[in-house]
């Protein structure tokens, strides 16, 4: 959809409107859920490492949301636990509700399915890492 086309629609059904539809899909949670953490994290280490970040620094990010060190990361991915399984073991963090914005075209604080929601806090903290921005806005202290 084209940016004026994408205006003129959303002035139309006003953002309410826009925010239902842009909801995730049954599929679209499915997909998210079945997928292995050990295929996204090297992604998450090519785009923080491009960006001049560090992969101490992801581990960080991923300890302060889901309380995994690198030993426990490791871990999982040398069983390649899927999405499901990864937030099943984790204990999020009480400030994960904080971590707000859209991401991937999404408003995270939106998504209704607690698994989606939670994948992606992580794909907004890692972007925000990516970004360059400070490790205590990025861990919400």
């Amino acid at each position: 959809m084209g940016l004026q086309k994408h205006c003129e629609t959303k002035r139309r059904l006003g953002a309410l409107e826009i925010s239902r539809m842009m909801n995730t899909t049954d599929k679209h949670n499915e997909r998210i859920a079945t997928m292995t953490f050990a295929s996204v994290y090297p992604l998450y280490v090519t785009k923080i490492e491009k960006k001049g970040r560090t992969v101490d620094e992801l581990i960080q990010v991923i300890e302060w949301l889901c309380g995994f060190d690198a030993t426990a990361i490791q871990q999982l991915i040398d069983e390649k636990v899927n999405f499901q399984q990864f937030f099943e073991r984790a204990q999020l963090n009480p400030n994960a509700h904080l971590i707000t914005g859209m991401i991937c075209g999404y408003r995270i604080e939106e998504i209704e399915n607690t698994l989606t929601r939670q994948v992606r806090y992580l794909d907004k903290l890692v972007d925000e890492l990516a970004k360059g921005r400070k490790m205590e806005k990025v861990l919400r202290s």
